[in-house]
């Protein structure tokens, strides 16, 4: 039933974005659904603006605010005939205690980016894609600030939507939207639109490839005509959906393979990899569109740091590199920064994405040695298909130990301990930036002589 509703969702969303309404919201009853950071702030946000209901699967969970109209169970919920509901993004309507409810009131569904564009009609870039999301909306952030800009970080990254405060006319968001933002969206736009790349992700939520694309491209599908998009133009399933789509914006093409001149002018160590030449195409070509001072840009991309956990570099010697990326998780992610490197020890493993290939070629491993951690070695090592030397370990202090033993052994130069996991972290941490902080440790311990 779920690919019925996925096709009907796509052109309910068409209709929707040619009847908006200022304030929809206002005045309304509405549930909000999910009780995270996005959840609590429509909460604050609507509170005083309509009257509001909150649940959460996790019964328990408590927020700080005055939840004066929290629903205890499904029985509660299922008596009130609500106006809107407000859907956190890590929920997945076919898999939820409310799925039943939320079928069936399929039309009511709605987003906090629905409700922040509902009450601000500001400029905003909104940035998608499978990879780079954040960094390159981070870049964005910097180079805009530095060129004096009101502007605000929100989304997925930076604080969410509705948390913002004294917005004016001038202000800019920068937003990091991802597909599962998307997908519930239903007037939603931003006049800049950014899809950096697509490669099959998120594959168990959005049931197959199409309706994972199709969610991407609901930003481009929801702009008006006076908007621009940004695409990689080098892209397969991007230029797929173009080509299918009626779109009436100006689409702007990059060729990420191509160096803008304003790349020699760099010196920052961060934007030589595979993946972050990319991101560096696309803010370099929104900087032409925005008419920003070239002389502040170069400025600000000489000085950026990267994020936590993302392509970093967290020990640096003659001998030897150190780059925490654990924030991969898919084989798409880690190929981006593989494809700059040689005698690489590269660790990786975790939850192993649905249907994830890899598809660097032998001759591209230049000197690579992958060390497998987790339970799911075996499906990482079908997909590396004997590209280069593999072992799977128990954990991932066994694998540093064996890395920096076979370091001294071999006694190469310029070696590389890559940790890009290419799958997901919740077989055995929280999230990446636990994934990462644990290996910042085991790494720091090592290098200590602590073992």
């Amino acid at each position: 039933h779920f690919n019925h509703f996925s096709n009907d969702r796509f052109s309910h969303f068409k209709i929707k974005i040619m009847t908006r309404n200022k304030n929809i919201f206002f005045k309304k009853k509405i549930l909000i659904y999910g009780l995270g950071t996005s959840g609590v702030s429509s909460y604050k946000f609507l509170n005083k603006k309509a009257e509001v209901y909150l649940y959460d699967d996790n019964l328990k969970k408590k927020i700080n605010c005055r939840a004066g109209q929290r629903l205890k169970n499904l029985e509660e919920v299922s008596k009130i005939n609500f106006d809107k509901i407000i859907i956190s993004p890590g929920i997945d309507i076919s898999n939820c205690k409310l799925s039943k409810i939320l079928m069936i009131n399929y039309s009511k569904i709605y987003t906090d980016l629905d409700v922040f564009y509902s009450f601000y009609k500001n400029k905003s870039i909104t940035i998608t894609g499978t990879n780079g999301k954040s960094t390159t909306a981070q870049i964005l952030y910097e180079v805009l600030l530095d060129q004096k800009y009101d502007v605000r970080l929100i989304g997925n990254i930076g604080n969410p939507a509705l948390s913002e405060k004294k917005i004016t006319k001038k202000t800019l968001f920068v937003i990091e939207a991802s597909s599962y933002q998307l997908d519930y969206s239903k007037l939603f736009t931003s006049k800049y639109a950014v899809i950096l790349n697509i490669s099959p992700d998120h594959l168990e939520r959005h049931k197959n490839l199409n309706n994972y694309v199709n969610a991407k491209f609901k930003l481009l599908v929801s702009q008006s005509r006076n908007s621009i998009a940004f695409v990689k133009k080098n892209d397969s399933l991007i230029n797929k959906a173009i080509n299918k789509g009626n779109f009436n914006q100006k689409i702007i093409k990059i060729d990420t393979l191509k160096n803008d001149k304003m790349v020699n002018q760099l010196k920052n160590k961060y934007f030589l990899s595979f993946g972050n030449k990319e991101n560096l195409s696309f803010i370099l070509k929104i900087s032409k569109i925005l008419k920003l001072n070239n002389k502040d840009l170069i400025k600000t991309l000489n000085k950026f740091k990267g994020l936590k956990y993302r392509q970093q570099i967290i020990y640096e010697s003659k001998n030897l590199t150190v780059i925490n990326d654990s924030k991969s998780t898919s084989f798409a992610s880690s190929e981006n920064l593989l494809k700059s490197l040689n005698n690489v020890y590269w660790i990786l493993g975790g939850l192993h994405k649905k249907k994830d290939q890899f598809i660097l070629s032998k001759k591209q491993c230049k000197n690579f040695k992958a060390f497998i951690f987790g339970s799911n070695h075996k499906e990482f090592k079908k997909s590396l298909n004997n590209k280069m030397p593999i072992k799977n370990l128990k954990n991932l202090k066994d694998i540093i130990s064996e890395i920096f033993l076979d370091i001294k052994k071999q006694k190469l130069k310029r070696n590389k301990i890559l940790f890009s996991p290419a799958g997901a972290s919740f077989d055995s941490f929280k999230n990446f930036e636990d994934r990462g902080l644990y290996f910042n440790q085991l790494v720091k311990k090592f290098l200590n002589g602590k073992k």
